[in-house]
């Protein structure tokens, strides 16, 4: 599995060729049974806040471990910790035998104050890297403006296809805004450290200065190789995927028929979508309790 291990200190490793070949295999393989969600950036059951507009997110993802639907607000403690994470699949096979070792190394090796004592790797956000259509016209997806995860202790990624160039920059600098990007997150700031995360890479950071004091952000993804990668998403070319992993608070996990009422009424449409082809997803609508308007019908 290790071809060589380029650490830049103790909390932050990049390691290529981390994907063995049997694990490759068996997760493109899941991925093909997967269907992936095209969010909307606000519950679509109400007008969306004051000065913002309705939108779809920039690309279709995929959750395991928790799903942070974006109408409920992504997870981002201490103001947002509650009927945030929606309970979702667990990792399969493969992926979690990843997590088990990328998990073993960050406990042996990164210092012990920036690992939460009950960290572990509970939350995945699989994103798509990829052109979608708009009319007949490929329009490029495949970048992520600046931002940083809230999630307590270290996140991991693991990269396939195309490779990406990953960047970290310093907080508060002027940014311009570029098309595509989100309000108030562009791409202009100089980097303090520029990586290229190839097929089948392994990326860890954690404590305050790759973690807390640097933004991070995806500049673009190259198409040299004409990738087409699995699942199929009508209208969507995927050339590189990323499995994003994060640690939140277990008890912060709420099942999907524990939401409050208005939560599960701007989430119950992804959900039956997700129940389409997921068993588990079956069983949480399933789950969901009968509303006081439809018991007195």
């Amino acid at each position: 599995m290790l071809a060589f291990s380029l650490v830049i200190d103790r909390c932050y490793v990049y390691e290529p060729d981390f994907i063995d070949a049997q694990a490759r295999a068996d997760i493109l393989s899941w991925l093909a049974t997967l269907r992936p969600l095209w969010e909307m950036r606000y519950s679509t059951k109400r007008p969306p806040p004051s000065g913002k507009q309705q939108r779809p997110l920039l690309r279709p993802v995929y959750w395991l471990g928790n799903w942070q639907f974006a109408c409920l607000g992504y997870y981002e403690p201490p103001r947002r910790t509650k009927h945030v994470a929606v309970a979702a699949e667990p990792f399969p096979t493969a992926l979690a035998r990843l997590v088990k070792e990328i998990e073993r190394r960050v406990r042996r090796d990164f210092p012990p104050q920036s690992v939460p004592r009950r960290w572990h790797l509970n939350t995945c956000l699989v994103n798509f890297y990829g052109s979608k259509l708009e009319g007949d016209k490929p329009v490029d997806a495949a970048r992520v403006g600046e931002h940083r995860d809230f999630e307590p202790g270290p996140v991991a990624s693991l990269s396939m296809g195309e490779r990406a160039r990953f960047q970290f920059v310093r907080r508060g600098l002027p940014r311009m805004e570029r098309p595509g990007l989100r309000p108030g997150r562009g791409g202009d700031a100089p980097p303090v450290r520029t990586q290229w995360l190839e097929d089948n890479s392994l990326q860890i950071f954690g404590g305050p200065r790759w973690k807390d004091d640097l933004l991070h952000r995806v500049q673009r993804v190259e198409d040299k190789h004409d990738l087409d990668l699995p699942p199929a998403i009508e209208g969507f070319r995927t050339r590189r995927i990323n499995f994003t992993f994060r640690y939140v608070p277990d008890e912060h996990v709420v099942p999907f028929a524990k939401l409050p009422e208005r939560a599960r009424d701007d989430v119950r449409e992804y959900v039956a979508t997700l129940a389409e082809s997921s068993a588990f997803f079956k069983a949480a609508l399933a789950s969901e309790p009968r509303s006081r308007t439809a018991a007195s019908r």
